[in-house]
């Protein structure tokens, strides 16, 4: 079977290749990859820019969609559609950029009927966590009356997905991005208005003019310090990525003073149950008319350039590997 595969033996290499089917660990689900997609940690494991791996040699690819080929688990069958994130797979687990995949029941989500494979990949991870951000926001009360939300890094997956999806459920949508020429891109999902992303890029003040109700930030570092900094009293901010650096450089203030809450949201270890929720909703309530419109299809085999791509912010919105 081919498949992306990462080796350090001791220099790194990357390289679409055939591996035998038996070196596949060993798990109680086979099942036949159609479709995978690229995410941020799918480019960093790629191009070696963080020690995302932590076995080797290692299949990428954090993410999959397909069907099952055979199963000693009572909950899955041959013919059952699966989708795939996260669990570690793609770091100490053979991943999904290949053509088959040896995964544990339990970490398999039933696919909604109303997506195929295609759909369900141009989503991914990004668009995952983009609905388990929604959910967090919702969960602290966050109405569409309240007032604005702003998405960071909106042109990456996570954050087009979060514009479509928040303006879809009636929110009103301020998108923050580094690309001025993707300001009609991001209209088109919603986006009420567009912001360059130097406003908040740099150090500010611990305490700003209120602005925000809610935040979806994959950015952290001083983005999410400003954004919280500039949180309207009471506001919610849904932090799910690092894309600016993992430091956060705030103080106490907008969470004393403003009554700000900061929720941490997690994609690669979630529940089940909450994933499938997450999984249902995207299903039901994105409109997926606008999934052509954000997502391009590459091969195995052009999955490598593409990460270097994603890794330098050549990429807007989401690519879809077919196996």
């Amino acid at each position: 079977m081919k498949a992306l595969l990462l080796s350090k033996n001791p220099e790194f290499t990357a390289a679409v290749t055939e591996v035998n089917e038996d070196q596949l660990p060993k798990a109680d689900v086979r099942v036949r990859v159609t479709h995978s997609t690229l995410n941020f940690k799918d480019g960093l494991a790629i191009t070696n820019k963080s020690p995302v791996v932590r076995q080797w040699p290692m299949v990428a690819g954090i993410d999959g969609s397909g069907e099952v080929l055979s199963s000693t688990h009572p909950d899955w069958k041959p013919g059952d559609a699966f989708i795939l994130n996260g669990w570690g797979v793609g770091e100490t687990h053979w991943g999904c950029l290949a053509e088959q995949a040896s995964l544990k029941a339990e970490w398999l989500i039933r696919r909604p009927a109303q997506l195929d494979a295609w759909q369900a990949m141009a989503f991914g991870t990004a668009g995952y966590t983009a609905m388990l951000c929604v959910m967090a926001l919702q969960d602290q009360g966050l109405q569409p009356g309240d007032g604005e939300v702003l998405v960071t890094g909106a042109t990456g997956g996570v954050g087009s997905v979060a514009v479509a999806l928040l303006s879809g459920l009636g929110y009103r949508v301020v998108a923050l991005t580094g690309k001025p020429e993707s300001r009609s891109y991001l209209s088109s999902l919603g986006a009420h208005e567009v912001m360059d992303r130097a406003a908040l890029s740099e150090p500010g003040k611990p305490l700003q003019k209120e602005r925000w109700a809610g935040v979806v930030d994959a950015l952290g570092s001083h983005t999410l310090a400003n954004a919280l900094a500039q949180t309207r009293y009471g506001g919610v901010v849904a932090a799910c990525g690092l894309a600016q650096g993992m430091d956060l450089p705030t103080s106490v203030m907008p969470f004393i003073l403003r009554g700000v809450k900061l929720i941490g949201v997690d994609s690669v270890m979630a529940p089940l149950a909450r994933r499938q929720v997450a999984w249902d909703r995207l299903a039901r309530e994105f409109n997926l008319s606008l999934l052509p419109s954000m997502t391009q299809t590459i091969g195995l085999d052009q999955a490598i350039d593409k990460a270097h791509a994603l890794m330098a912010g050549q990429v807007q919105g989401r690519w879809v590997v077919k196996t």
